[in-house]
């Protein structure tokens, strides 16, 4: 539904003169998730002081970060198309409320399990929220919701990882505190979000979406295949750095402060949301080629640095990556995103995010798994080496289908 269709009076929403405008909304939509994404990244710097005190293994600790995976695939299968039918502010009312619960857990967790529990219940609710806010983006300004959808997630990440690092060195308990800090954040929200207009009229159908579904219109499937190699290996190299970040970080600098965790993951999403904004527009198929080019080339800095324990070139690398992340992830939703309709978009966003969060929660397991075995370098080799061989199948992929369009 396009902002004319909110003025109207037939729009869900008119019988209640406190409803915010549709630019307002946008904007709070825009903020709402960035503040999920900020909440998924801050536990990483973290994790290095939940190693220590908790005594947990790499393999644990990306456990933990699989579970908020894991079980945000779980609800944008599930629920992923709800907000289709029972609207979008009911949908992120629901997720906002759900995760300040997680917040809760968060902040009295003491064991691996109430960890994994707390990441649990986060993802559900990062799930549930994901393609209702995407959709309701696209509902009130479709024009500007490409960008705002690729580079809230960025952004969020960066602010919560490098935000979360600051307040580790500046609180008594960070484990606790900083979960203080965003359980009172997403109640601020959620009082907002009871003034958001609706923007989709319901329709019946709610229960009988509620299965595991992957949702692809016709017309996006095609274009779909050509972005999944390059979803895949975005979200593959944002796994590894937010879950295993750290700790590279620190084997590489030989500095235990929190801050060089932060970042290293704020050099990756930073990078990433400048090149959003700088790519803006430019044509889809450009900005994915530019994206793809970009990813193979920063990994391969990056490993080089791992090989030759050069931190400057590992940070250097992860902001060339981070170009290539936010770029490659900007085109494939550019290239994905319009061709669905109103009633199809939340459906093909949570299609979208399966892939993505897939591809961000096996990697991190895998790289957890490889660095029990045989230590944090070899496993970002493996994981990095493959990072770019998906980069590489996507550019090749990207410049046939632009070759056939011609």
């Amino acid at each position: 539904m396009t902002t004319e269709c909110l003025s109207s009076p037939s729009a869900l929403g008119a019988s209640f003169p406190a409803r915010m405008g549709p630019r307002i909304a946008f904007a709070v939509n825009a903020v709402v998730s960035i503040a999920f994404l900020a909440a998924s990244s801050a536990p990483t710097p973290l994790y290095a002081i939940y190693q220590e005190h908790l005594h947990l293994t790499p393999l644990i600790v990306t456990v933990v970060f699989a579970s908020y995976a894991i079980a945000l695939l779980i609800a944008l299968l599930v629920v992923g198309s709800l907000s289709d039918h029972l609207g979008r502010r009911t949908v992120i009312l629901g997720a906002l409320a759900l995760e300040t619960v997680a917040m809760i857990v968060f902040a009295v967790s003491s064991n691996a399990a109430e960890l994994i529990s707390a990441r649990a219940l986060q993802g559900l609710a990062t799930g549930a929220a994901t393609a209702a806010l995407g959709a309701g983006l696209a509902d009130l300004i479709p024009r500007r919701a490409p960008l705002v959808n690729s580079v809230a997630p960025i952004i969020g990440m960066a602010v919560g990882a490098l935000g979360s690092a600051a307040l580790t060195t500046a609180v008594a308990v960070p484990t606790t505190d900083v979960f203080i800090v965003l359980m009172i954040l997403f109640a601020l929200l959620f009082v907002t979000a009871l003034f958001l207009p609706e923007t989709v009229e319901r329709r019946p159908g709610a229960l009988g979406s509620l299965k595991l579904s992957a949702v692809v219109p016709p017309a996006a499937r095609r274009a779909l295949v050509v972005a999944t190699p390059i979803l895949i290996a975005v979200w593959a190299i944002g796994g590894f750095i937010l879950s295993l970040g750290p700790s590279l970080a620190r084997a590489q600098t030989g500095s235990t402060s929190p801050m060089v965790g932060g970042w290293l993951v704020f050099a990756l999403t930073f990078s990433g949301a400048i090149a959003v904004f700088t790519f803006r527009r430019t044509p889809a198929a450009r900005a994915f080629i530019i994206g793809a080019g970009a990813l193979i080339a920063g990994v391969a800095v990056t490993l080089l640095g791992v090989v030759v324990s050069a931190p400057v070139l590992l940070f250097l690398g992860i902001v060339i990556a981070g170009i290539g992340f936010g770029t490659g992830f900007q085109g494939a939703m550019r290239t994905v995103l319009p061709l669905a309709q109103a009633g199809e978009r939340a459906g093909l966003l949570a299609t979208v995010y399966v892939i993505s969060y897939l591809a961000t929660s096996l990697p991190a397991i895998a790289a957890g798994l490889l660095s029990s075995l045989w230590g944090i370098k070899p496993a970002a080799i493996i994981i990095g080496s493959a990072v770019i061989i998906l980069a590489a199948m996507a550019l090749g992929g990207i410049l046939r289908h632009s070759k056939a369009a011609s």
